[in-house]
């Protein structure tokens, strides 16, 4: 979706000087944008996100010389995420006092139609209550802020003309429809009410994502070349619930930059079911509480851990098991809590412990631990052919298997994160065979 007014920037002749609306970009201006850029591999998508950070760039300098009661907030800015600055051609999301703001970059004026990303049209979590058209002059190192429309006015636009998006995922649209005079935009930015332009609410789309995710089990690993967009694989329909999940965006971009460590299959399987099911929250077993899901899936909450010789149930078993952890140099406090559940994959009976506990770092005080203990309910050893694999949004964390000429009788690991990361925990066999567990997440809020 490469969108610089989808033209060869005009050049301006030599005799041509800048018009007096030009913002000279300084040399930090330019190095920040190349830093921005540079994050990006391919080439076209590396030249479109740096002449969209010189116009940011522009763009903040010519509101800080016009109004710099105005504040600017750049955190959610989609070029600072560089799996959207490939995704999405503009600079969208970028908040202006209590307004959000979208820069569409054009390489010259001359031209009287504008490509307006679909993306920044359609879905809410992108349009913008104002569309600016900054002009970069990259050759002279300085750009203008020549345009802007509100998206109410964009709005009435459609509903009188014949509004349609081309193949690759733009809106080509008149350059008259953009008011000329951009000192409006300050009017309107410092004394008009958000509320005045009526923005549409961000729709859940689970569901979609749930219903198509075969689909793009079979589509996505098609992007793996950094020079395939989305557009030349997915449907619109496919590409918006892709467009409004940034780890979907996040994976492609991984697997562009070939970061994936292990199977592809299996990360982007482990990504759909962590997006689109719902999650046990381990942090009620702090509280001897389990929730809903833990209770549907058969988890049970063990006692105090606390070593004991006997190991003729499982809440004998695991302290013993604890016991031979921390004697591995493995501390678990006091306060952690556990719970395990039986299950089969195929005619094979395991037995899969679980322990939680809230972590304590001065660096960050919302951390959380998940410690795994895969075994058979029969306490023998586990068959050779088993893996244990946990993965979060990221990817596979970790994945392991049973080493034959131990004989071992259970598969450990720990994972750690923060609150609002949430693990998926499969165990398969090496002929395909899977059982996925309800994702674990960690909300230490006790029931009321």
């Amino acid at each position: 979706m490469t969108n610089l007014s989808q033209n060869t920037p005009q050049m301006r002749l030599d005799f041509e000087s800048l018009p007096t609306a030009a913002i000279t970009l300084s040399a930090d201006q330019i190095t920040q944008a190349v830093e921005v850029s540079s994050q990006i591999k391919n080439s076209s998508q590396q030249w479109q996100t740096y002449i969209h950070a010189l116009a940011l760039c522009a763009f903040e300098e010519w509101l800080a010389e016009r109004a710099n009661s105005l504040t600017i907030n750049r955190e959610r800015c989609t070029i600072f995420q560089p799996a959207l600055a490939k995704a999405i051609g503009a600079v969208a999301n970028l908040q202006i006092g209590k307004f959000k703001v979208c820069l569409i970059t054009t390489g010259s004026l001359t031209d009287d139609q504008i490509y307006l990303p679909q993306a920044v049209v359609d879905l809410p979590e992108y349009i913008a209550h104002f569309y600016v058209l900054v002009e970069v002059l990259e050759e002279e190192d300085a750009a203008m802020i020549s345009r802007f429309l509100s998206y109410q006015q964009l709005r009435e636009y459609q509903t009188t003309v014949n509004f349609q998006s081309s193949a690759d995922w733009n809106y080509q649209i008149p350059v008259s429809w953009f008011e000329n005079n951009p000192d409006r935009l300050l009017l309107y930015l410092r004394c008009l009410e958000p509320e005045a332009i009526t923005l549409p609410s961000r729709r859940d789309n689970t569901q979609i994502l749930s219903t198509i995710q075969s689909e793009l089990i079979a589509l996505l690993p098609q992007l793996r070349s950094p020079g395939i967009e989305l557009w030349q694989v997915l449907t619109w329909e496919q590409g918006k619930v892709v467009l409004t999940h940034p780890e979907l965006l996040n994976w492609i971009d991984n697997l562009q930059q070939q970061t994936h460590t292990s199977s592809i299959s299996d990360s982007l399987k482990d990504l759909l079911k962590l997006l689109t099911q719902p999650a046990l929250n381990v942090g009620r077993w702090l509280w001897d509480e389990l929730d809903e899901l833990a209770e549907e899936f058969s988890w049970r909450l063990l006692p105090s851990l606390t070593p004991t010789a006997a190991m003729r149930s499982p809440t004998e078993e695991f302290p013993a098991i604890i016991n031979q952890l921390q004697q591995r140099g493995l501390e678990i406090p006091a306060v952690a809590r556990g719970a395990y559940q039986d299950f089969l994959l195929t005619a094979i009976p395991l037995r899969l412990y679980a322990v939680t506990w809230h972590l304590l770092a001065e660096s960050e005080s919302n951390l959380w631990t998940l410690l795994l203990v895969l075994g058979t309910a029969s306490h023998t050893a586990l068959p050779g052919h088993l893996k244990l694999r946990v993965s979060d949004q990221t990817g596979v964390l970790v994945e392991r298997g049973i080493n034959p000429q131990q004989g071992d009788s259970y598969l450990f690991t720990r994972v750690v994160g923060n609150w609002d990361e949430k693990f998926l925990v499969s165990v398969s066999l090496t002929d395909g065979v899977e059982v996925n567990l309800p994702p674990f997440t960690f909300s230490p809020r006790r029931s009321v």
